[in-house]
């Protein structure tokens, strides 16, 4: 059973958190907001006030944290992790971040003697709860052997795809299909509902056949419902996508579908409905088809 340092205890964060502690081992929280630290103590870990404390006893830090500047600046700022790590520290980072900023942070965490995954997750917050997470890997065979009793605590589906930047690129094209089906499924039940069809019906033989998808399962009633509570945002899921579109253009890879879908989500954001589930790309069809609506009684 492993140490862990645990930064970063928002809505994904912190079911994982938790599910390490049912796992069976010994996990101390950090974060920004303090409150977020209550659940996890529940289940018997701890809470710490900065980071400075939460990590020098640890075997393992595992951050989830929104973006880029963040894992940066949780690992390199003067009271951040590098600076008080104990040495050969395996750094496993679940956030969904550039590729050529993971990379360097791998380089980063090497010169201050440690191992740094890039291990981004997919499955909502629905996973996070469950523990069926799955985990795309990329870094060094040796901390992945040293991560994994970890990683399949909170993922049914753990693989290391490849060296440092490795996982954030298996992410992005997650986030591309993702992206994809979901704006699908939102015009097919716009469509639907436009010819009064039953769709509860629809979206049942629809999932029995080729169309059935993960998302369809997931996202069909919560849409039908107009139920947009967040799991995964559409302010994060625009930024996964503008890694997609930076990778394939660094690349030299052309990406028509997720080319559009970076404009779609960025018209969801630029309608006010950044701080909403993923799944609320069918406010934008509707929107565009002039049929918005809010959520029934």
């Amino acid at each position: 059973m492993a140490t862990i340092a645990f930064i970063g205890l928002g809505v994904m964060g912190s079911p994982m958190s938790i599910n390490m502690v049912r796992a069976g081992h010994t996990v101390v929280g950090y974060n920004r907001t303090p409150a977020r630290s209550a659940e996890l103590v529940k289940v018997g870990g701890s809470a710490a006030a900065s980071i400075a404390q939460a990590v020098p006893d640890a075997d393992i830090v595992a951050l989830m944290v929104p973006d880029s500047t963040d894992v940066e600046k949780v690992l390199t700022a003067d009271d951040g992790v590098f600076a008080h790590a104990t040495p050969h520290t395996v750094i496993v980072d679940f956030s969904s971040i550039r590729p050529d900023v993971a990379v360097r942070m791998a380089d980063a965490a090497l010169a201050h003697g440690h191992s740094f995954l890039d291990a981004p997750v997919s499955g909502g917050e629905e996973g996070a709860i469950a523990g069926t997470l799955s985990i795309m890997v990329g870094g060094d065979d040796a901390a992945f052997a040293t991560a994994t009793p970890v990683l399949e605590a909170v993922g049914g589906t753990v693989a290391h795809v490849g060296p440092s930047g490795s996982g954030q690129l298996v992410k992005a094209a997650n986030q591309l299909m993702v992206a994809a089906n979901i704006e699908a499924l939102a015009e097919a039940l716009v469509f639907l509902e436009a010819h009064d069809v039953d769709t509860a019906a629809a979206v049942r033989v629809l999932a029995g056949g080729l169309a059935g998808s993960s998302v369809l399962d997931h996202k069909a009633h919560r849409m039908l419902r107009r139920d947009f509570a967040p799991g995964a945002r559409i302010d994060l899921h625009h930024k996964d996508l503008g890694i997609v579109t930076a990778a394939a253009r660094d690349a030299g890879v052309i990406t028509p579908i997720g080319s559009l879908m970076a404009t779609l989500m960025a018209s969801a954001r630029a309608n006010g409905d950044g701080g909403l589930d993923h799944g609320a790309l069918f406010r934008g069809v509707e929107r565009l088809s002039g049929r918005l609506r809010e959520a029934s009684d």
